[in-house]
């Protein structure tokens, strides 16, 4: 019964994603309320209400990050990072790709959203790339493979923590297993999809092409992601100095450092914008909280897990490879696969796991039926189609989801090197 219930709701919500063509949160919403409906449950707003809360957290960390990289966007703080990094690095390949790697990857570390490293960082370097003969889908591939990286990538990822408050487990001691799922990965694809592209740079050829320098002084420009990187820093390293204020709260100090250190900047307008471009990831995290309490409500949530914890070890990695990026995105997966395999693989190094977890459901965000972060590179490049871009991505996608797996099967032998 309770199966049948989940697969029904599975159903909606490929039908309002697939065919209708609906917002994911929206489809996710759908399917929640028929579930419910069909379970004998009615239709049970409180149970609405508290599911739209479920993820709460993470919603006030996107919407006060998106506020912050869109102050220090309109600042020309990251302009200024991406110019710098081209003009002082072309002279020397690697160093230059794994640094334009990092750098798309930095949205993603302090917000935990691949999007915004598409939307940001990799819009500013898109010119350049192109400007080198760089194929348009493979700048395309590049940006939004980053993307995903830099949201696995610590000290924000929101997966694991979405994962976390499913079974109780406090974020505390990823920074290692993160770092090993993501940085080894990012750099190689990297290297691999761009080095050809700028091992003979002309740096004369593309400086025109690089946004123009700032007027203000590099530390005007920098010292909001100064502030916010101490805050971030301090409360870890020195807690007894610096109390935990939340991260939240971290990004409005960072925000109102931009605001005061940079003339002419308009806060409201900032909110605004920075809210708008958030808002798909927010609405989403709301439909699956909503859809994530109708299934405990159903006991869908339940019957999953157990069902899980019954799969031969060899078809559960199978369907993690399989199913976790299907759904098209990374908080959904997480969300509805993510928990119930965390417990089925309680006998591997938790901490390790959901770090894996993270990186296996993060390439959903390239997938259909959204295919969100090659709809977003293909808007900001043009002349591509985002299927074109998926493909040229699609082998580093399978080697992802495997580094993922290879991750899991040796969890406790890791955790003795990367879990304090």
């Amino acid at each position: 019964m309770e199966l049948g219930l989940f697969a029904l709701m599975i159903l909606v919500f490929a039908v309002g994603s697939f065919i209708l063509k609906l917002p994911i949160g929206l489809s996710f919403l759908m399917a929640a309320v028929t579930g419910s409906l069909a379970g004998g449950h009615g239709f049970p707003v409180r149970h609405l209400v508290e599911g739209a809360f479920t993820y709460f957290d993470a919603v006030l960390i996107i919407g006060t990050a998106m506020i912050f990289m869109e102050t220090i966007r309109v600042s020309g703080a990251l302009a200024h990072i991406s110019r710098s990094i081209i003009l002082r690095l072309g002279g020397m390949p690697i160093l230059l790709v794994l640094s334009l790697t990092l750098f798309v990857m930095f949205p993603g570390l302090i917000t935990g959203l691949s999007s915004a490293c598409v939307l940001t960082t990799g819009a500013l370097i898109v010119p350049a790339l192109i400007a080198l003969d760089m194929p348009r889908k493979t700048v395309g591939a590049f940006i939004s493979m980053a993307g995903v990286f830099g949201m696995v990538a610590p000290p924000i990822n929101l997966p694991v923590m979405i994962i976390g408050s499913g079974v109780d487990m406090p974020y505390i001691g990823f920074k290692l297993p993160l770092l090993f799922c993501s940085i080894p990965m990012a750099f190689a694809c990297g290297i691999g999809l761009c080095y050809r592209h700028v091992k003979n740079i002309n740096i004369e050829r593309i400086e025109p092409k690089l946004p123009a320098p700032s007027s203000l002084h590099p530390l005007l420009l920098v010292f909001p992601i100064l502030v916010v990187a101490v805050l971030l820093v301090a409360v870890r390293v020195v807690p007894r100095l610096v109390p935990d204020i939340g991260i939240p709260l971290i990004f409005v100090l960072g925000s109102l450092a931009g605001w005061l250190s940079v003339r002419g900047m308009r806060p409201i307008r900032i909110i605004r914008d920075g809210l708008r471009s958030g808002l798909n990831i927010m609405s989403l995290l709301v439909g699956v909280g909503v859809f994530v309490q109708i299934m405990a409500l159903t006991g869908a949530r339940g019957a999953v897990a157990v069902e899980t914890l019954r799969l031969p070890s060899f078809l559960l990695y199978i369907g993690l490879g399989l199913v976790m990026p299907a759904f098209g995105s990374a908080f959904a997966s997480v969300s509805i696969v993510g928990v119930p395999v965390l417990l089925a693989l309680l006998g591997t190094n938790e901490i390790v796991v959901a770090s894996a977890l993270s990186l296996i459901g993060g390439v959903g965000d390239l997938m259909p039926p959204p295919t969100m972060l090659c709809v977003l590179s293909a808007e900001i490049i043009g002349r591509v189609g985002p299927f074109e871009i998926l493909r040229r991505a699609f082998p580093w996608i399978v080697l992802t989801v495997c580094l993922g797996i290879v991750v899991i099967v040796f969890g406790n032998p890791l955790a003795g090197f990367l879990v304090p």
